[in-house]
């Protein structure tokens, strides 16, 4: 398919590139930017006036459940959620049934995404033989597979040695770990932040230091052994100056937050509700505010949503039973663009941290729409007024903090490799 995107604001961090704009589209690649284009032949036209154009925005953090827990989410159901709320490429955890531990599982996802999904998908590999923390997965086959990083996310590898060896393994062969930073031992029985309101609510807490201490050994381990790392999910203060100040020493530390952990506090939890029900826990305002200076400083990297579905049978529950996780590919864009609207970021540095420096993180070629690239694109409508409805969402689950609420912000155009895959909410 051929495009003509028309009159947009064209923000691409990667060209230093803000002005209004036209982008040509032709046989799926980024053919010409500039004002007043001719349309290519046989063009769809896009307007885009009043809208933000940018690189196709990228979630490295997502959880698809397939295979083997499609009642959940598939990857069918997983991209669709992804192109509405304006992602092109999405990267899917590994704690599937049965774990992406092998080529034959990696090769299973990028089919099926290739063939019936509406977006770009990159796996992720495990660190160790079946989740279990005991012996290296044959990351070598994994990454000739596809997969563009290992993890165990979902659970730490507690053994300390065998990180390292990870760490060391990667780093030859070029591919990135990806750590789910907790200290189980501290975890415990806890289900929700400790603090004053698990108090109240008589709810056994998770201590901040759970994480704090987890980053610290795998920042320790980098700069030990040379390779890099990226931490996932990062919620708390000490784990942001943890990071901040190891990159200030040269260590070769990247991470991520995800909305909820700028958005929300421990206060949800009240009522019991399991919505607010998330691993790491959401926090106090303590962390909020120092998870916005992360993003603002530059320490935290990218903005990912651990996209997490379940199933309702799983979240109505007891708050104590119910499982640990919400979606996010549909409300992660307008709720980062309050980023912005708080003069916490600027524009580019959204996109930076949606897209571009994800891309680079994970040495994916995406993350620009400079002429000759890929044509992935994103097209935001700003001001966009929309309520976030159970019945609406692309995602199989709902289990979302925000039913009900008003978001301001959507994708209005989602362009994958050159096709029109998502046009409006």
């Amino acid at each position: 398919m051929n495009l003509l995107i028309k009159g947009g604001r064209v923000i691409d961090p990667s060209q230093g590139l803000d002005d209004t704009l036209d982008v040509a589209v032709e046989n799926g690649k980024v053919k010409e930017i500039g004002p007043g284009l001719a349309a290519p032949a046989g063009a769809e036209i896009i307007d885009a006036t009043g809208r933000y154009v940018v690189p196709g925005l990228i979630d490295m953090h997502v959880h698809l459940r397939d295979p083997g827990l499609e009642y959940k989410e598939d990857i069918v159901s997983g991209t669709k959620a992804a192109v509405a709320g304006g992602f092109t490429s999405v990267v899917c955890m590994p704690n599937t049934k049965p774990c992406i531990d092998n080529k034959t599982v990696a090769s299973y996802i990028i089919t099926k995404a290739a063939t019936e999904g509406c977006c770009n998908v990159f796996p992720v590999g495990t660190i160790t033989q079946g989740m279990a923390g005991e012996r290296l997965a044959e990351m070598g086959e994994l990454k000739e597979a596809g997969c563009v990083a290992v993890s165990d996310d979902g659970r730490p590898v507690r053994n300390s040695e065998l990180m390292r060896r990870a760490l060391e393994y990667a780093n030859g062969i070029g591919i990135l770990v990806i750590s789910h930073a907790e200290e189980l031992e501290l975890v415990g029985e806890g289900v929700m932040n400790e603090g004053v309101t698990s108090t109240e609510l008589g709810l056994k807490g998770i201590p901040r230091v759970a994480e704090d201490i987890a980053t610290a050994r795998e920042v320790m381990l980098a700069e030990y052994t040379g390779a890099a790392v990226h931490i996932a999910h990062v919620s708390t203060s000490g784990s942001v100056q943890i990071i901040r100040e190891a990159k200030a020493r040269g260590v070769k530390v990247t991470c991520e937050t995800a909305p909820h952990y700028f958005t929300l506090t421990d206060d949800a939890v009240r009522g019991y509700t399991t919505n607010a029900k998330m691993n790491p826990p959401l926090r106090e305002s303590a962390d909020v505010a120092a998870i916005k200076q992360g993003l603002k400083d530059g320490t935290i990297d990218a903005i990912a949503t651990d996209h997490a579905p379940h199933h309702l049978d799983e979240k109505d529950l007891e708050f104590n039973a119910a499982l640990n996780g919400i979606i996010g590919l549909e409300t992660s864009l307008p709720l980062s663009l309050g980023l912005v609207r708080e003069g916490v970021l600027t524009l580019h540095q959204l996109i930076e941290k949606m897209s571009c420096n994800p891309a680079k993180i994970l040495t994916i070629n995406r993350g620009t729409i400079e002429i000759g690239s890929v044509a992935d694109i994103t097209v935001i409508d700003p001001v966009k007024d929309w309520t976030v409805e159970a019945a609406t969402l692309a995602s199989k689950s709902k289990n979302s903090p925000w039913l009900g609420a008003t978001m301001t912000g959507a994708a209005a155009t989602t362009v994958v490799a050159g096709n029109v895959v998502f046009n409006g909410r």
